[in-house]
C-alpha cells in the first residue's frame, strides 16, 4: 500500500518540537504506520508550507492519506497555511482517497466538508483524555472494532468540532470534548478521524509538555514550571519502565495508553478496512 503522511505543522511549530526533543509529527506517524504495515510505502509532505513539494502525480495515486496534529488553528480563515490544507482535504474527498488522522485532522475533516470548529470553552484538554466513550454508531463503526466501549487516550488540543456537516457520523465523546471522533463521507471520499492522538506515547506527550510548559502553566494545566517538570519526569520514567506500580497508581494509567496495539487500534482498523481494499484494487487483486 502507498501512504502519504501530511505533517500539518507550520514550519515554526516543527522547529519548536525539534528544540524540545519531540519527534516531528509526520515522522512519528510514518514510524507508526511502518510498524503496523511493514511493507507499505510511506512518504511525508508538509502542506502548511507555501513551497511544499506535494506529489506531482496528485493524491489519487495513494491508497490512503494520514494527517497529523498541527500548531495551527483550523478556524483562522485568514491564514493561508490553514486554507491550503482545507483545499487539499477537499481534493482528497473529490479524488476518493481515504483519509485518517488525529486532532487537527478531525477538525479538518469536518471543515473541509462544510462543518465548523471553535475554541473549546473549557480550555485545553492536555495529557490524557479521560473516559472517551463510543456513541451508539461508534460502537458499531469499523474504526473502533476490538476497542473498549470506554477508554483513555493521549491528547493535546484546545479547539473542538461544534457543527458536523452532512455525511458525518459522531463516533465518540467524553466530558471535556463533545466530539472525540468522527467519520465523514463527502463527495467520493471518506475521512475517519479522532480528536486525541493514538500515535503518541508517554515520551512524546512529555516532550510536548516540555515544549509548551509556559502555555500550560498560563492555562492552568500546571500550577507552575516545577509542577510541569515533575509531571514530565514521571511520564518519561513510566515510558522507560511501564511496570512502575507507583506511577501507574499516581496517574491512573493502564493498557489503554500503555499498550501500543490497543492504543493504535483505530489506525490499524483504518488500514485494514479502508486502505488495504483500495491497494488491492489498484494492484488488480480482488
Amino acid at each position: 500500500m502507498r501512504l502519504l503522511v501530511l505533517d500539518a505543522y507550520a514550519r515554526e511549530g516543527r522547529a519548536d518540537l525539534a528544540r524540545g526533543g519531540a519527534t516531528q509529527a509526520g515522522e512519528l506517524y510514518a514510524r507508526r504506520l511502518r510498524s503496523l504495515a511493514p511493507d507499505a510505502e510511506v512518504e511525508i509532505a508538509y502542506p502548511a508550507d507555501a513551497d511544499a513539494a506535494l506529489p506531482a502525480s496528485g493524491l489519487a495515486g495513494y491508497d490512503g492519506l494520514v494527517w497529523t496534529g498541527s500548531s495551527l488553528t483550523i478556524h483562522d480563515e485568514a491564514d493561508d497555511r490553514v486554507l491550503r490544507q482545507v483545499e487539499l482535504a477537499r481534493q482528497a474527498y473529490a479524488d476518493g482517497v481515504p483519509s485518517f488522522g488525529s486532532c487537527w485532522a478531525a477538525q479538518l475533516a469536518v471543515v473541509a466538508a462544510g462543518g465548523r470548529c471553535a475554541p473549546n470553552p473549557k480550555g485545553r484538554e492536555f495529557g490524557i483524555s479521560r473516559k472517551v466513550e463510543l456513541t451508539g454508531p461508534g460502537a458499531e463503526h469499523p474504526l473502533f472494532a476490538d476497542k473498549p466501549r470506554v477508554f483513555d487516550a493521549l491528547t493535546s488540543h484546545q479547539d473542538e468540532i461544534v457543527e458536523l456537516p452532512s455525511g458525518a457520523v459522531w463516533l465518540a465523546t467524553n466530558g471535556f470534548t463533545r466530539i472525540q471522533a468522527v467519520a465523514v463521507q463527502h463527495r467520493a471520499g471518506s475521512f475517519w478521524a479522532v480528536q486525541y492522538h493514538p500515535e503518541y506515547d508517554l515520551h512524546e506527550v512529555a516532550r510536548l509538555a516540555h515544549v509548551r510548559t509556559g502555555v500550560l502553566v498560563e492555562q492552568g494545566s500546571f500550577a507552575d514550571p516545577d509542577a510541569a517538570a515533575a509531571w514530565i519526569a514521571d511520564l518519561e520514567a513510566l515510558h522507560q519502565a511501564p511496570e512502575r506500580a507507583d506511577l501507574l497508581f499516581r496517574y491512573g494509567l493502564d493498557e489503554d495508553v500503555l499498550e501500543p496495539s490497543l492504543r493504535m487500534r483505530e489506525v490499524a482498523n483504518w488500514l485494514a478496512r479502508e486502505v488495504a481494499p483500495r491497494a488491492r484494487r489498484r494492484l488488480g487483486g480482488a
